[in-house]
């Protein structure tokens, strides 16, 4: 879904790993906004990716599986040196009615549990599995700060991101370092929640959300493929880590930014209640207030490119 070639060049130079030279990594969930970023940036290094596509395989770098049937042709995992678990349904893609979220349930928890006891299976697993997790663990915070030593909040995400989590137990029994990479809001054009925003301000209609008191924990796409390579090759790493950057905004701060950066105005503001008629339960990501902090990425030495929202958005333009 992330379409800007013109920011391909960030991606190939996102982040340095220790991956020795030609290393073999597995990503599901290649195809969309993050995947393709990262599948972009570690194919520029010369590494070797292997995307699971659910269809039949159209060459070597492919590898079939079913992860809500729990199939994975185990095969193709073979000799990889990390996994790394990005697939699931889109949560802004359409509005969350019962069986949408049981869609979005599903296709993480299931598919997580189908790749974690792939990877116990294998004689000689990889060295590390990074799956994918979101700051919804934490729910509501509203101005409180909260970092990974934090307890998760109360509704949907909360309690699917505890499940989604907990999926990956076959790996972690095995002994496999298994990380999950708990990312916030997304700053891309190409995709997410935040791809409506950019044509929406574009045209001069952009405006706060609600009363635009609510945290929102953004991290730049680049950051972001930086973040998640850097897991990768971080042997210290293990469990959850913030993927955000180190000073979440308020909606009305973003709001404000977003029209500096692409000099409209920012006038109009949409109410929470229509906000929560026409997106459902996802209204409750965009009127949430969740401060996340990436506390342990910063103890381990991660460097952000992209740290305030400005440098952010004008990187998602390029």
């Amino acid at each position: 879904m992330h379409g800007e070639e013109d920011g391909e060049a960030d991606d190939r130079t996102a982040a340095r790993t220790p991956l020795p030279a030609g290393s073999r990594v597995v990503v599901a969930g290649a195809s969309g906004l993050i995947g393709s970023a990262l599948t972009r940036s570690l194919t520029a290094d010369g590494h070797e990716v292997v995307r699971l596509v659910r269809r039949a395989p159209r060459g070597p770098g492919e590898v079939r599986w079913d992860p809500e049937a729990g199939r994975v042709d185990t095969a193709g995992l073979v000799g990889c040196a990390a996994l790394v678990n990005l697939a699931g349904a889109g949560v802004a893609s359409r509005r969350w009615t019962e069986a949408y979220r049981e869609r979005i349930r599903n296709s993480r928890v299931l598919g997580t549990r189908t790749l974690a006891e792939a990877v116990a299976a294998l004689d000689e697993p990889p060295s590390v599995f990074v799956n994918g997790s979101a700051i919804g663990y934490y729910g509501w915070t509203g101005d409180r700060a909260v970092d990974e030593s934090a307890a998760p909040g109360e509704g949907f995400l909360p309690s699917l991101v505890v499940e989604w989590e907990a999926a990956t137990s076959a790996a972690r029994e095995a002994g496999v370092r298994t990380v999950f990479a708990r990312t916030g809001l997304v700053v891309a054009r190409g995709g997410g929640a935040w791809g409506p925003l950019f044509p929406l301000f574009t045209a001069g209609l952009g405006g706060r959300m609600g009363d635009g008191s609510q945290y929102w924990s953004f991290i730049s796409l680049y950051d972001e493929v930086a973040a998640l390579r850097h897991l990768i090759g971080t042997p210290s790493l293990s469990g959850p880590v913030n993927l955000t950057a180190p000073a979440p905004l308020t909606n009305r701060e973003i709001t404000a930014a977003m029209g500096r950066v692409l000099h409209r105005p920012t006038l109009f503001t949409v109410p929470a209640s229509v906000l929560r008629l026409v997106l459902g339960g996802l209204s409750g990501d965009v009127l949430g207030s969740t401060r996340a902090l990436p506390t342990r990425l910063l103890e381990s030495g991660f460097t952000f490119q992209y740290p305030e929202i400005e440098e952010a958005v004008r990187a998602a333009l390029r």
